[in-house]
């Protein structure tokens, strides 16, 4: 096994890094493509989400698996490499399957503990099959990220730590005040009906609200959102889908608005939401003074952190300066923006009567939030699943030569057995039957201890020669065991859930 992660989040860059880096669905596609294009990689997949870019590959060299892995990131993001290198962080084989499983299980999201991450591993598993860029290690190790992230939420009370970045955000813009309580009765505009549309809408009608207007660019998609809402039997509230040409007019009778598209420009602009609520733009403040960020590192630093062990991660970028203080004024219209990168103009924090919540400021407050009791019950299950995770990789390795070797002994019955008839010719099907089943016994015996013992050995740690010593002791043909595996990652059902 030889799993690189090369990626960033929110706990490596600043929001505007992570907002410029984001990737399109079909961007996305485009650098899963060229990273099995490149010479060191054979699998990929991305992990991509409003708080993270991750380019997960299967490589046969380290540095160079870096230095590729990187650039393509680059490339494809559109942020230079060499702006980009300071937020990146590195990891590697059992550390890059610590860091995916720590990530399903929310410990690695801006609020610890929400479940909505193993939507997205799921999405990306997916996209890797459909692509057909994710092979057998991609999907063991995805499927089973699944799998700690469900074990997790069902054996821990992680789930009280965790909420959707939704709730958190509606948390945000109620400011202290009980959510239900201060989302009762008040009309929503939710723009946008993708996934964390959908969440939205459907946690607003769970909060109270007495109306929710969808608007999206494919009206259907919108009405098929309002026909979810409204045969939920935990809620009673009005919905309708209207046109994107009629958001401005919504604006005008909305109290919430919650906005997540796949926009690459803004949705909302400042001006716009001005207007709606008949009021003049501030003058911008001064801006604010920005705290330095270290120097760029290269990729091979990078490299040298992991292989080193004193790091398995660029060092922690500085956090930002958050904007001007908002208005404490009667909030009039209450603004939740979930894009990435974002839909919403950051500059509505100077409009009077206006508070704005983004990824950027989710980021600073859930920085303060309590951790719960149950994280390092989940932290020990990341633990004991990463050590079985690199026990059955290591175990799967041999295999193969496993196989072969029992193919082997196989054709050697065989051909002892058609020698034997032709030496004895009347021996009839009774006395023939005993005799292969008995020569078949004996080789099976002989070999089961070793077989047996190697694989236990092999999935130790240190244990990846085991297999080259069983190839050598038996004198196997490499290209009969490449066979085997080839006929094994090519099976149809493996790595499907």
């Amino acid at each position: 096994m030889s799993l690189l992660v090369v990626g960033l989040s929110h706990r490596s860059a600043p929001v505007s890094v992570l907002e410029r880096a984001s990737l399109a669905a079909d961007t996305q596609a485009k650098l899963l493509q060229d990273t099995l294009a490149a010479e060191p990689a054979t699998e990929a997949a991305v992990l991509a989400t409003c708080n993270r870019i991750e380019l997960y590959a299967d490589v046969d060299k380290f540095h160079a698996g870096v230095a590729e892995l990187s650039t393509l990131l680059a490339q494809h993001s559109g942020v230079g490499l060499d702006e980009l290198t300071p937020y990146l962080y590195v990891h590697y084989e059992d550390r890059a399957v610590h860091h995916l499983f720590s990530v399903a299980c929310g410990l690695d999201s801006m609020v610890v503990g929400e479940g909505q991450i193993l939507g997205q591993i799921k999405d990306a598993l997916a996209r890797g099959q459909e692509l057909h860029t994710a092979g057998r290690l991609l999907n063991d190790l995805f499927q089973q990220a699944l799998r700690v992230g469900k074990r997790a939420h069902s054996e821990t009370g992680i789930d009280r730590a965790g909420q959707s970045l939704v709730s958190f955000g509606l948390q945000q813009l109620a400011a202290g005040a009980d959510p239900g309580l201060w989302a009762r009765g008040k009309r929503a505009l939710v723009i946008g009906a993708g996934s964390m549309s959908s969440l939205a809408a459907a946690t607003l009608a769970r909060t109270g609200v007495a109306e929710i207007v969808v608007a999206n660019r494919t009206r259907s998609r919108a009405e098929r959102l309002v026909e979810i809402l409204q045969q939920g039997d935990d809620t009673t509230v009005r919905a309708h889908a209207v046109e994107m040409s009629a958001v401005g007019d919504e604006l005008t009778r909305a109290d919430v608005v919650v906005s997540c598209t796949g926009s690459t420009g803004l949705v909302l602009t400042a001006d716009a939401l001005a207007d709606a609520l008949g009021v003049t733009l501030d003058a911008p403040a001064e801006a604010p003074a920005v705290t330095a960020v270290p120097a760029p590192a290269d990729v091979d630093q990078h490299a040298a952190w992991v292989e080193n062990g004193s790091a398995t991660s660029a060092p922690e970028a500085p956090r930002r300066i958050t904007l001007p203080a908002q208005s404490t004024g009667p909030v009039k219209l209450a603004l939740l923006d979930l894009a990435m990168p974002r839909d919403i103009d950051g500059a509505a924090h100077r409009i009077d009567g206006v508070r704005l919540v983004d990824i950027e400021s989710l980021a600073d407050a859930s920085a303060d939030a309590p951790m719960a009791a149950d994280v390092d019950q989940v932290r020990t299950i990341v633990a004991d699943e990463v050590a079985a995770f690199g026990a059955a990789q290591r175990a799967a390795h041999v295999a193969p030569t496993v196989v072969a070797l029992r193919t082997m002994a196989a054709d050697v019955v065989a051909g002892e057995i058609a020698r034997l008839d032709g030496r004895l010719p009347d021996l009839d099907e009774k006395q023939r039957a005993e005799i292969t089943q008995t020569v078949r016994r004996v080789v099976d015996k002989l070999l089961h201890a070793p077989t047996v013992r190697v694989k236990q050995l092999a999935s130790e740690p240190g244990g990846a020669g085991y297999a080259d010593a069983l190839r050598e002791l038996f004198d196997l043909d490499p290209q009969t065991v490449a066979a085997v595996s080839r006929a094994d990652l090519n099976d149809p059902n493996r790595g499907r859930s």
